[in-house]
């Protein structure tokens, strides 16, 4: 067994050694500025517009289309003040989710203190949007329909393809943040009528800090980032090139085998899932079935703390997250978790494992191995699962 059994895949990735190898002459010998006119500048250039038509095709679009930026989370935040502040003469309204990542709910409060009305979607007990609240939140002033391909949390995928259907026939931009999706689900944009998507290569074996946002052709957006001429003048700032190379390699190894990898993953999925809820008192967060993504496993364990757990797997060389706190030195619980319907003390004892490409039978098989014993010893010592066994002799 190895020392350190990674179980943390939906909040970082490893950067694979052919995504590295690629990256390497970028930070050396090729280190041209893009936006200068000599030929040591046409290496950075070429890798560029390399890297731009490899996401372009991971995703269905055009490489015209593609702006690369520092990570999903300005991406996000470029969609949406981008698209608020370009469009503000024709609505203030925007509506998304009270399940999105942060970046999302944070740019969206940013913007209702901004002269923007936002509406806050619920989602039922499997953190699914219904179309008919989306219907009924619709107004005269809708300019952006914002709403997550696939959760960070809990790992539901969105009916995207009735949300870009329902958009397009009332002429409304849609935007999904697709960070956890890309590269572990296959997407077509113009299949699913998505006008922005955002992404961010850390979630599958590329570099961290580098992103990309897409923007439909014809879609009028606002510069989020005002300086140079960067970026077909949209998004200033010296281009990153060994990030924007490794997320191009990156993403071109991810969508030559979703497929291979999504079989794989969700067998061990389904394999943790099914042990962990032998334990008692143990509930799934999220769906059960094919509306998941394959490598998220979510459950709470009722009577104890979440970031206990976290501490005993951690003394086994086991990272995993807590559903417990939604930032960092939080005492709430997460947003997502009450979103769904749990109640305060049931979702501080979530814990989400997240699989990926590293993640073997071998380990699952040791998780559920140890695991069980974990929640035991807490609970032994939870004063509120003695309380429970009191009043049920």
């Amino acid at each position: 067994m190895k020392e350190t059994i990674y179980l943390d895949y939906a909040a970082t990735t490893y950067t694979k050694p052919e995504v590295l190898e690629e990256m390497i002459p970028y930070f050396t010998e090729r280190f041209g500025n893009p936006s200068s006119v000599y030929s040591l500048s046409s290496h950075t250039k070429s890798a560029i517009n390399i890297s731009r038509e490899r996401v372009a095709k991971a995703i269905g679009v055009e490489a015209n289309e593609i702006y690369f930026t520092a990570g999903g989370s300005e991406a996000d935040n470029w969609a949406l003040k981008g698209i608020a502040n370009a469009n503000k003469n024709k609505g203030n309204h925007i509506i998304t989710t009270k399940i999105e990542h942060h970046a999302i709910l944070h740019a969206c409060e940013y913007l209702g203190k901004n002269g923007f009305e936002i509406t806050y979607l619920p989602v039922d007990q499997y953190g699914f949007v219904s179309l008919d609240d989306l219907k009924t939140a619709i107004t005269e002033n809708t300019i952006l329909v914002s709403i997550m391909f696939a959760n960070n949390e809990i790992g539901t995928i969105q009916p995207i393809r009735e949300i870009g259907a329902f958009c397009k026939e009332k002429g409304i931009i849609f935007h999904t943040d697709a960070v956890q999706a890309v590269g572990n689900i296959e997407i077509d944009v113009n299949e699913l009528n998505i006008d922005l998507l955002s992404l961010a290569a850390h979630k599958f074996y590329g570099p961290k800090g580098i992103g990309a946002l897409y923007i439909r052709k014809g879609i009028k957006i606002d510069n989020l980032i005002h300086g140079g001429g960067q970026e077909r003048a949209r998004r200033a700032g010296t281009e990153n090139v060994p990030g924007i190379v490794g997320l191009g390699k990156a993403i071109e190894l991810a969508a030559a085998k979703i497929d291979e990898n999504s079989a794989r993953l969700k067998k061990l999925r389904d394999k943790l899932k099914d042990g962990l809820l032998k334990i008692p008192h143990t509930r799934l967060n999220g769906p059960f079935g094919d509306e998941r993504l394959s490598g998220n496993v979510n459950v709470s364990f009722e009577f104890i703390e979440g970031e206990s757990i976290l501490l005993l797997l951690e003394n086994l060389g086991i990272c995993a997250s807590s559903g417990s706190a939604c930032a960092s030195g939080s005492l709430d619980p997460s947003h997502v978790l009450l979103a769904i319907g749990l109640p305060h003390e049931i979702a501080h004892g979530s814990v989400r494992l997240s699989l990926g490409d590293g993640t073997t039978e071998e380990e699952i098989d040791y998780v559920l191995e140890v695991l069980p014993s974990i929640v035991d010893k807490l609970r032994k010592m939870s004063p509120l699962y003695d309380y429970k066994r009191q009043i049920n002799r």
